[in-house]
Formats: C-alpha cells, sequence, structure tokens
C-alpha cells in the first residue's frame, strides 16, 4: 500500500478551532450562491496523526468545516470537532457520558428538514450548518442503530434508502425511510460473511447492494495492522439487487473488484439497470508476508448492465483515466442523468484536478490543479430554477502547497475547464477529507 506523510501537505490535520469572517474573493461569485459549502473528514484531537497510510487515516474522529456564501460574499468559515464522546474524552470528560457514541467523520447529509453527519456504519449525528452539534437524530428515529455512510435520496419521493454492514451478526441490514424521516423498511439480508459494503445505489424502482472481494480478517490486528479489511481472492464478487420497498434479493456475480463509490444508476426499461462506478481491480490487497500491502490500483469510472429478465450482467470502463470521489447533480440520482463529476488522480499519491464526464457524447472535460496542489471532491449545486442538469456551479477545496493553505474554487458546471469563476483565499488549510454537502440557505437554521 501507498504510504503517505499524513502529518504534511494537505493531509496534515488541524490542531484547533476557528472562525474567520469576511473571506476575500477573487473573481465574482455568484450571488445565487446562497448557503454553506460544509465539508467532512478525519482529524486526531491530538493534530498528529499515527501511522502513514489509508488505514491510519480512516478512522480518526470528525472534524467539520464550514464556508458560508452570502450576496455574492464569502461571509466566514469556521471548523469544529464534531462533539461525540470521543470528542468529549479529550476535552470534555465530564460531558461523556451524555453525548453519542458514534464518529461521523464520512459525509453530510440533509433530510426530512435535519442536517446530519454521517459515519461509517454509527449512528448519524444532527447538526447545523453553522457547525452546532445537536446530539443523536431527533427526526430519523430508524437510524438510531446506525447506517452506511452513503445512503441516498430518491429527489422524486424524498425516500431515503440505507443499509447497515456489520462485522458482526446480523452482518447486513437494508432499510428505507420516508420523507418524514419515519422507518418504512427494515430487512435483514442473508449474506454469507461480512464484507466492507461503503456505498450503494438506488433506481426509481430497486436498490442495488455490493459485496465484492474486500472483507474482514481479524487476524491482522495481531500482525499490527489497525483496521482487519484485506482482499480476499476467494470472494465472489456480486451485485443485489433488492426492490425498494423490500422482498427477495437477486444477486449478479460480477469481475473480482472492489467499488468504493457509486456514481449514479438508473432503468432503462423494467428489465433493465445501469449502474455506474468507480471500480478497482482489486484493493487492500496483502503482500505474501501478510506485513504490508500491495500498491493500491487506480480506480476508473465503469459501467455495469444489469439483465433483470435474462439474469445476466454486462460490464465495461467507460474511460481509463484514474478517478476518486465522483458526484451527480443530485436531483438526478436514481434516474436518468447525463453528466458526472469526479477527482482525476493521476497517481494514487494524488487527488488533482477535477474531471467532467459527459456520459451521452463520451466527451471528457478537465480542470487541471498545478503539482504540489491537491483538491478534494467536487460538489454540484444546481443554479436556482435551471432546466439544465449542468446548469450549475462546481465548488472544489483546492489545498495549496505554497503557503500551506487552501482555497475554494467556483467551477461553471457546464464548462470546468474554462476555469475558475471565482476562487474563495483561505488563510489557513482544510485538510483531504472524504465527503461534503451543499445546504442551501433554507438548510442553514438546523
Amino acid at each position: 500500500m501507498t504510504l503517505f506523510d499524513l502529518n504534511t501537505g494537505a493531509t496534515a490535520p488541524l490542531a484547533d478551532e476557528t472562525d474567520l469572517t469576511d473571506l476575500p474573493v477573487e473573481g465574482a461569485l455568484p450571488p445565487e450562491l446562497d448557503g454553506a459549502l460544509v465539508r467532512n473528514g478525519p482529524n486526531p484531537l491530538r493534530g498528529r496523526f499515527e501511522g502513514n497510510d489509508v488505514l491510519s487515516w480512516w478512522p480518526q474522529p470528525a472534524m467539520l468545516h464550514a464556508i458560508f456564501f452570502r450576496d455574492g460574499r464569502a461571509t466566514g468559515y469556521r471548523n469544529r470537532w464534531a462533539r461525540t464522546r470521543l470528542w468529549a474524552r479529550e476535552y470534555a470528560p465530564t460531558l461523556a457520558a451524555d453525548l453519542p457514541d458514534t464518529n461521523p467523520n464520512v459525509n453530510v447529509l440533509r433530510h426530512a428538514g435535519e442536517t446530519l453527519a454521517l459515519a461509517e456504519g454509527g449512528a448519524p449525528l444532527a447538526m447545523t450548518a453553522g457547525l452546532d452539534f445537536l446530539g443523536a437524530s431527533r427526526r430519523h428515529p430508524g437510524l438510531a442503530g446506525g447506517m452506511t455512510a452513503h445512503p441516498k435520496i430518491d429527489p422524486a419521493t424524498g425516500e431515503l434508502m440505507s443499509f447497515r454492514a456489520h462485522w458482526e451478526r446480523p452482518w447486513l441490514r437494508y432499510g428505507v425511510t420516508g420523507a418524514d424521516g419515519q422507518p418504512l423498511l427494515d430487512q435483514l439480508i442473508e449474506v454469507p460473511g461480512p464484507s466492507m459494503m461503503h456505498d450503494m445505489a438506488i433506481t426509481a424502482r430497486h436498490s442495488i447492494l455490493l459485496d465484492l472481494n474486500v472483507a474482514y480478517d481479524f487476524s491482522m490486528l495481531s500482525r499490527g495492522h489497525r483496521m482487519p479489511l484485506r482482499w480476499h481472492d476467494e470472494r465472489q464478487s456480486r451485485l443485489g439487487v433488492i426492490p425498494r420497498h423490500g422482498g427477495p434479493v437477486r444477486w449478479f456475480e460480477v469481475a473480482p473488484c472492489f467499488i468504493q463509490h457509486v456514481v449514479n444508476a438508473h432503468e432503462v426499461d423494467d428489465a433493465t439497470l445501469v449502474l455506474d462506478v468507480v471500480r478497482y481491480p482489486h484493493y487492500l490487497r496483502l503482500a505474501r508476508d501478510g506485513a504490508a500491502f500491495e500498491e493500491n490500483p487506480l480506480g476508473v469510472l465503469w459501467r455495469y448492465v444489469i439483465d433483470l429478465a435474462g439474469g445476466r450482467v454486462s460490464e465495461h470502463a467507460l474511460d481509463d483515466a484514474g478517478i476518486e470521489l465522483p458526484r451527480i447533480n443530485e436531483s438526478r440520482a436514481g434516474h436518468a442523468y447525463r453528466y458526472a463529476y469526479a477527482v482525476h488522480q493521476p497517481n494514487n499519491r494524488e487527488m488533482r484536478g477535477v474531471l467532467r464526464y459527459d456520459l451521452e457524447t463520451g466527451a471528457r472535460q478537465g480542470y487541471s490543479v498545478p503539482p504540489g496542489d491537491q483538491n478534494s471532491e467536487p460538489v454540484f449545486v444546481p443554479r436556482p430554477g435551471a432546466r439544465d442538469e449542468d446548469d450549475g456551479w462546481v465548488l472544489v477545496c483546492v489545498y495549496r502547497q505554497e503557503g500551506d493553505r487552501s482555497d475554494v474554487v467556483v467551477l461553471d458546471g457546464r464548462d470546468i475547464g474554462a476555469g475558475p469563476v471565482a476562487t474563495v483565499r483561505l488563510p489557513r488549510r482544510i485538510p483531504a477529507g472524504f465527503h461534503g454537502a451543499w445546504l442551501p440557505r433554507e438548510a442553514c437554521g438546523a
């Protein structure tokens, strides 16, 4: 596995919390950008990582960052560690028993009038766009037992589809939450053993689960590994298709692989589903000595076409560029779509640049980031009232090696190759993290 110096450069954690106001802007911020860009990621409480690989990075305490936009200005920035039991043990021991025992360091979601920081398998944490933490979710009682950090919202119905994959029995549960936050379905799914399931997909009538070649091996803990996850040659990669509101799961075998992130899925007709993902031919594969990992390959844009009538899957690459952290216009989630945005990875040590895919024509467009700099995932913000899928902006946090600080770059969603529409200059860095969300003004109260 690639080793990083996690304590320098783009991944270097912060050791404090701060508030900034009236951030300088180069160019002209669109006045329609009215809300907050919230970013999430791991940041050790003492401001220093122990270890130098992704398994040292992934489990660290959650730190959230928010950049606020209004009336064509960048009005402020703040960062906060998530107020959980983990945080309290270091900073407020007397409060620990009263705080949620979760580590929501992966994602941010707005659903049923509530903003949630999401954990990998743990319970979500309610928060505001201003990074005030409200404790356990008040409006989603069915998620208290934990969930994936990548649930999916159907923009047509407002329903939230999720799963919980666990290393203890029950290994896998699938759930549906109504637009009001109330649970509609909680179904146990039988699998032969626990595996690493990080993301899922939805269509208008189905959900798709990913049971792949990366799974648990608890003997790794006795050999000094921080997390007991590795590639298993003997496992069969497969896609599970389940009716949205429950029922039998149909499993479709695919070539061995690992999928960390889904792009989108949709139904072509009653018998055909299309699933687009970032696919790895292998991931977290141990070297022969069992003490170290092989170099991870790069993920590429990949398409599965699932034939429900024939019980078959065809699969092929849509592009050969190394990518990760794909995003779309979320109003197309689970439905036919044309455009996708992703971080470009020229190698597995860097996230440097953004690619825009036109999946109808096959055209690819790019925004480049200079060597030494690195960027986060692209977050698409639709223009209010827009009719076209790509009419909006792509917001990207970019770490600048010179000055050890970050910018927020605003790109035109229709032409990212034209360069920034505007750039917000921060005097400090936003460390490389996982995922984020745009929270419009009406969502910023809670």
